[in-house]
């Protein structure tokens, strides 16, 4: 052992033991419990940050520690690497999207182990890999035959400067992102996934996901969006048309005062045809068409709108309301029409004041500052209706069943449980992704291609210009091809799949990755599923977790796999921060995890980022913490050898507790065993865990300024130590290890078992009070009773000379804690 810690030649040799060794690879065995923990893959960029650092750590010491506890552990890493950024790569630097994927991912599986990372790297799956997404398209069909999967034309980003369909990622400030052009809608056919049949399930088993953040929870409840109303029709007056609405607060009806309809919705340019208002309609629908969702729905813009020239006819009082359309009102969700109730929503209600409209009140409200006939904001409707006809007088909670019974006897409206959620666009104009496995045939229409044919492999005869549709499109072989069904010439379908559909599987290939006749085996998924500890960011809490289940649910359906949640418990790390913010290129305050590892070690890496911040929470990077780390695992480094260079590297002999001192030492380590053991398992508390390793290396260091140590008690403590702390720091652990005279490696030994008994005192400290007041503190035999307890204290000296002179009137004795004299 050397007597400086030389870290990279540390971590450099056993990086290459582990390799070599094949350390941890993973086979099934049903005679050991299984433990899957799994880390959100990354996309292949080419370089690590610190948040990968952070997640990947996190996931290396539940799996290190599992596996030492003797769990059969799957622990996997492969890439989510189809994406646009290596399409951007192609246009910007003409190399080909598979070369600059394939060499981003060669550097990152470099850089990852570097870290130590115990994976099976033998489980590696790569997205963009023929030999995955041949069961990506396969798992596609399986969708269509279910009636899951189906097209439909609707509106799309569309820049007319690149003549291509943007994703919503690519629009910034209604722009597109290329070239700077402002963005417009074009319907398109595309293909789309039937979330929306799962969607009460999806909301259902949120409740059975106890190992799940109560916050993705509400999340994804507040997602999926389920609300419980009525659909009611408004009669257009003067034509034949009804606008159908859908709301939640059907007790409001008498105070709706005029209509909102979404600029897209279909009866919009129909109503406005040949009419003095078509034109400001048309110009008005140009401009909304440059503006996003987000944009759309803010409660802070100013509202605008334009009037149709149509009016709607109220079905409660016959009142003829006036029509608009306004960017804040969605085709996505509902009917695309609302009927506004000014004096209980606020942006009704800013709307209502702009257009100087009418507003009605129509619940009551015990709040003496509120004029409900002077009205300076919309007010909460909770309370006892009015001006609502027959219903006035009612709670407007009873109102809403009544009212719905009330319009459907009328004809005129029925109760609906209507969903937030949409069904899953899938379709990408875009070459680096999947192949959508379907063809068009003039005969047969849509047929999804042989499965015997797959995989359909991307075309390798494409130009990547940043013009025009896809670059499939420009494939002189791709898209000409026989109809699998009746032989006839068909074409190709020439979009590919959104890039979340691959990450919303690639955890049961994990399970069977060489699989080469089917997608998963399920013998092997029933062994590993489901994952029993998934790792990543809270920014994917939605629509990845979202869609992975969805998958898992639909492709339990099929009868393909055993479980209908994939992932039984979830941690969503924190991000990390420097100088107060989010680490990022664009504020200059990213540190590099190279440059790190070159400067100090994984090691230290690994132990900063696990100590600095309990996982789930927010992490602020610091240059002294990360210099405190480094200096922590010297101490280390340096009592271990100092141990060695002077004990020797012999085996682990039977210790003996010869005095105090011995007591004290094998009580901490004992207690550190305890405490490091229960905080991994529970909440990973990984940074308390740490800070108890680092009080037991204190108070060795302490036992050590002895004239003379218990050697073989030192050696067994010295032992403990290095096994604790190798799931966070591996490789010194590994060298330690070896130079305490071990042949196995770490990765093979048990985890430390507490000995119960040595936290067991022989003597505790007793409070004594006079009158519940702190008058000393005696030290007394453990585990004395009662009576015993209050005759050892009376019967002291000290206690003896507190009484003097004084009446003792009550005695209270609690065990192990306190006597308390009440004197007069």
């Amino acid at each position: 052992m050397d007597e400086r810690y030389e870290f990279k030649k540390i971590e450099a040799k056993w990086q290459k033991y582990w390799e070599e060794n094949d350390s941890f690879r993973t086979v099934e065995n049903p005679d050991k419990e299984k433990y899957y923990v799994l880390e959100m893959f990354p996309y292949p960029s080419g370089k690590l940050h610190m948040g990968h650092v952070r997640n990947y750590s996190i996931g290396d010491v539940v799996a290190r520690f599992k596996t030492m506890q003797g769990y059969n552990v799957l622990h996997p890493m492969g890439f989510d690497s189809f994406g646009l950024p290596a399409e951007n790569a192609a246009i910007k630097h003409g190399v080909e999207p598979s070369t600059w994927t394939w060499d981003n991912i060669h550097e990152m599986e470099a850089q990852l182990k570097q870290l130590g990372l115990s994976y099976d790297w033998n489980r590696e799956v790569q997205t963009c890999n023929p030999e995955y997404y041949k069961w990506m398209q396969w798992i596609f069909i399986q969708f269509f035959k279910k009636g899951l999967a189906y097209k439909k034309e609707n509106p799309v980003n569309w820049c007319p400067s690149c003549q291509t369909v943007l994703a919503n990622e690519q629009v910034v400030d209604g722009c597109c992102e290329r070239c700077h052009t402002p963005v417009g809608k074009k319907n398109l056919s595309q293909w789309y996934f039937k979330i929306t049949d799962y969607a009460d399930r999806l909301l259902a088993n949120l409740d059975q996901l106890e190992g799940w953040p109560s916050k993705v929870k509400t999340m994804q409840e507040n997602w999926i969006g389920k609300s419980h109303g009525a659909n009611i029709r408004f009669q257009i007056a003067e034509t034949d048309l009804e606008l159908e609405v859908y709301t939640t607060r059907a007790d409001t009806l008498f105070g709706c005062t005029y209509m909102v309809m979404a600029p897209e919705h279909p009866y919009v340019l129909q109503l406005v045809e040949g009419t003095e208002y078509e034109q400001p309609v048309k110009e008005y629908i140009d401009r909304c068409q440059h503006m996003n969702e987000i944009e759309r729905t803010s409660t802070t813009n100013e509202k605008t709108g334009v009037y149709i020239g149509k009016n709607a006819v109220n079905p409660v009082n016959g009142k003829e309301v006036p029509i608009f359309i306004s960017d804040y009102v969605l085709m996505g969700y509902g009917t695309g029409a609302i009927m506004a109730v000014p004096a209980h929503d606020q942006r009704d209600f800013d709307f209502a004041k702009k257009f100087d409209l009418e507003i009605i009140p129509v619940v009551d409200t015990e709040d003496p500052s509120i004029d409900v006939n002077d009205l300076k904001e919309a007010f909460a409707a909770e309370g006892t209706m009015i001006n609502s006809g027959k219903f006035t007088g009612m709670n407007n909670r009873e109102a809403i069943p009544a009212m719905i019974e009330w319009l459907a006897s009328e004809g005129i409206g029925e109760k609906k449980v209507n969903y937030k959620l949409r069904d899953w666009l899938i379709s990408r104009q875009r070459y680096w992704g999947t192949p959508i496995p379907m063809i068009y045939c003039q005969e047969c229409g849509w047929v999804p291609e042989k499965e015997e044919n797959l995989p359909v492999l991307l075309p390798t005869d494409v130009e990547f210009t940043g013009k025009g549709e896809s670059p499939l499109t420009t494939s002189a072989t791709f898209a000409d091809c026989t109809c699998p069904r009746c032989g006839k010439k068909a074409k190709r379908e020439m979009d590919t799949m959104d890039t979340f559909l691959d990450s919303s599987w690639y955890f049961l290939r994990y399970c069977d990755p060489k699989n080469e006749k089917e997608a998963f085996a399920r013998e092997k998924t029933d062994y590993w599923m489901n994952v029993d500890q998934y790792i990543g960011g809270v920014e994917h809490a939605i629509l990845h977790l979202m869609y992975a289940r969805f998958f898992q649910m639909a492709l339990h359906d099929l009868g393909l796999v055993r479980d209908e949640e994939p992932f039984a418990n979830l941690l969503t790390q924190g991000m990390v921060n420097k100088d107060g913010h989010k680490m990022s290129k664009s504020l200059g305050n990213v540190v590099s995890p190279e440059e790190i590892i070159d400067k100090y070690g994984a090691d230290t890496a690994r132990l900063f980022i696990l100590f600095a911040a309990p996982p789930e929470k927010e992490l602020d990077w610091s240059d002294a913490g990360v210099e405190g780390s480094y200096r922590f695992l010297g101490r280390v480094w340096r009592l271990v050898y100092d141990f060695v260079a002077a004990n020797g590297a012999i085996g682990e002999e039977k210790f003996q507790i010869r005095g105090d001192e011995d007591k004290k030492l094998n009580y901490k380590l004992n207690e550190t065993i305890k405490r490091v053991t229960s905080d991994i398992s529970g909440r990973f508390n990984f940074n308390t865990a740490i800070s108890a390793i680092m009080e037991l290396v204190n108070e060795m260091y302490r036992y050590n300024k002895q004239k003379e140590i218990n050697v073989p008690l030192m050696r067994h403590a010295i032992t403990e130590l290095v096994t604790m702390l190798a799931p966070f720091t591996p490789h010194i652990c590994e060298e330690m290890w070896k130079a305490l005279g071990h042949e196995e490696s770490l990765v093979k030994v048990a985890w430390p078992v507490c000995d119960e008994s040595a936290l067991v005192k022989d003597e505790i400290t007793i409070i004594v009070q006079i009158n519940g007041k702190l008058k000393e503190r005696l030290s007394v035999p453990s585990g004395l009773s009662k009576d015993e307890l209050e005759a050892a204290v009376t019967g002291s000296e000290e206690v003896g000379e507190l009484l003097a002179g004084k009446n003792v009137v009550k005695t209270i004795v609690v065990p192990g804690k306190l006597v308390n004299f009440v004197v007069k």
